[in-house]
C-alpha cells in the first residue's frame, strides 16, 4: 500500500511538472480591431525574436513576458496579404501558430491577411465560387508525370456544351504550383471578377514550372506539347490562338515571354510580371531578334508588361520594354508603385483578367 503511495505521488509530481513544461496555448497572429495585428512566439531559451514582413519599413523586436511568451504588435498596416517570418536568434522561421504558410521551395514564410473596411479584389466574398482540382498529367518531354492545378470558374459543368478560354498562369521561381492559390488567391479574384462581369469566365491553369534539372527551354515544350493537349483533351475549351493567354511574375514573366512571343500563333494574350529574363533562353531568343512585328501585331491581341518602380528588376524589365518596342511590338506597359512582391502580382492578375478575352 506504501508503495502505491509513492508511485501515485511521483506521477501526481510528474503531471506537475510536464504541465509547467508543457507550452501555453497561444494566438498568431491577430488582427486587432484598430486594424493593428499582434504576433505571438513561445520559447524560453530564445535570447531575442524579430518580425520581419514586406508590411514593414524595419524589423520589429518581440518583448518576452515572464511565462516565456514573446509578442509584438505591428500598426498601420494596408489591408493586403502579406509574407513575414519570425528570426529567433538569428535562424529565419514561419510562425509555429500560423498554419497559413507560403508556398515555396526555398524559404518557408507565413503569410498575414489584414482585411479591408471593404472588400478587396483578392478577398473570400460572398458571390458564387469557381473550384480548385489538382490533376496530374504525363510530361512527355520530361518525362514524369507532373502536377498542376486547374481553376474551373462558378457553374462550370464537364458535360456542358459550354467552351471556355484558358489562361496559362506561372508561378515565380522557386514557388511552386499552389502558390497562386495560397498567396495570389487568383481564384478568389477570379470568382469576384466574374461575379461582377468584369471578367469573362474562363478555366486557368496553373502549372508547375520549375524543371530542375533540366533545362529552362524544356518547360516551354512541356507547356506546348504535354499540358495544352492534356488540358484540351479533358476539359470543354476553345483551341484557337484567340481563347488562349499566358501570364507569369518574375522566372514565371521570364517563361511566359518566352513561351507567348515566340509561339504567337498559340496565344493572342501575353501577360509578363516584373519578368525575370537574365537567362539562357531569353538571350537565345531575343538577344539577335529580328520579329515579323506586322504578323506578330495581328497576331496579339494584347501584349502587357508590368513591373513596380522599387522591384529589384526594374531596370531590367524598363530595358525589355524598350527592346520590344524598338522591334515595334504593339504593348501595354504597367508601372506601379512597389517592389517585387505578390502583393502586386495580385494586382497586375487583377488587371489582366479584366483586359483578356475581351
Amino acid at each position: 500500500m506504501k508503495s502505491f503511495f509513492i508511485t501515485t505521488a511521483f506521477l501526481f509530481i510528474g503531471c506537475i511538472v510536464f504541465a509547467q513544461q508543457r507550452p501555453p496555448v497561444i494566438s498568431s497572429p491577430d488582427v486587432n480591431a484598430d486594424g493593428s495585428v499582434t504576433f505571438r512566439y513561445y520559447s524560453r531559451t530564445a535570447q531575442a525574436v524579430v518580425l520581419k514582413g514586406e508590411f514593414l519599413s524595419a524589423p520589429l523586436p518581440f518583448v518576452k513576458d515572464t511565462s516565456g511568451v514573446w509578442s509584438v504588435t505591428a500598426k498601420d498596416i494596408k489591408p493586403d496579404i502579406y509574407p513575414y517570418s519570425f528570426n529567433v536568434d538569428n535562424v529565419e522561421l514561419a510562425d509555429p501558430n500560423n498554419t497559413y504558410v507560403f508556398a515555396n521551395e526555398r524559404f518557408k514564410r507565413s503569410i498575414l491577411d489584414v482585411p479591408g473596411k471593404t472588400p478587396l479584389v483578392h478577398s473570400l466574398q460572398n458571390v458564387p465560387h469557381g473550384k480548385i482540382s489538382y490533376r496530374y498529367y504525363n510530361s512527355a518531354t520530361l518525362g514524369t508525370t507532373r502536377q498542376l492545378l486547374v481553376y474551373t470558374p462558378p457553374g462550370f459543368n464537364t458535360n456542358s456544351k459550354t467552351k471556355y478560354p484558358v489562361l496559362y498562369l506561372i508561378h515565380g521561381g522557386s514557388d511552386t504550383e499552389e502558390t497562386w492559390t495560397k498567396v495570389g488567391n487568383a481564384n478568389f479574384i477570379a470568382d469576384n471578377l466574374i461575379a461582377q462581369s468584369k471578367a469573362v469566365p474562363m478555366i486557368i491553369v496553373m502549372p508547375y514550372g520549375n524543371v530542375r534539372p533540366k533545362p529552362m527551354p524544356d518547360f516551354t515544350k512541356d507547356v506546348i506539347n504535354d499540358i495544352i493537349p492534356f488540358i484540351e483533351a479533358n476539359y470543354p475549351v476553345y483551341t484557337d490562338s484567340k481563347h488562349r493567354a499566358i501570364a507569369g511574375f518574375s522566372v514565371g514573366g521570364g517563361q511566359t515571354l518566352n513561351i507567348g512571343l515566340t509561339n504567337t500563333d498559340k496565344f493572342a494574350y501575353v501577360s509578363s510580371y516584373a519578368p525575370f529574363t537574365a537567362t539562357e533562353e531569353f538571350q537565345k531568343n531575343f538577344a539577335n531578334y529580328s520579329p515579323d512585328a506586322d504578323k506578330i501585331n495581328q497576331q496579339l491581341k494584347l501584349f502587357t508588361i508590368s513591373v513596380g518602380t522599387e522591384d529589384f528588376l526594374y531596370e531590367p524589365v524598363k530595358k525589355n520594354i524598350a527592346l520590344f518596342e524598338e522591334k515595334k511590338i504593339k504593348l501595354k506597359s504597367y508601372i506601379v508603385p512597389g517592389g517585387h512582391t505578390w502583393m502586386n502580382c495580385k494586382l497586375f492578375l487583377a488587371t489582366t483578367l479584366q483586359e483578356i478575352f475581351r
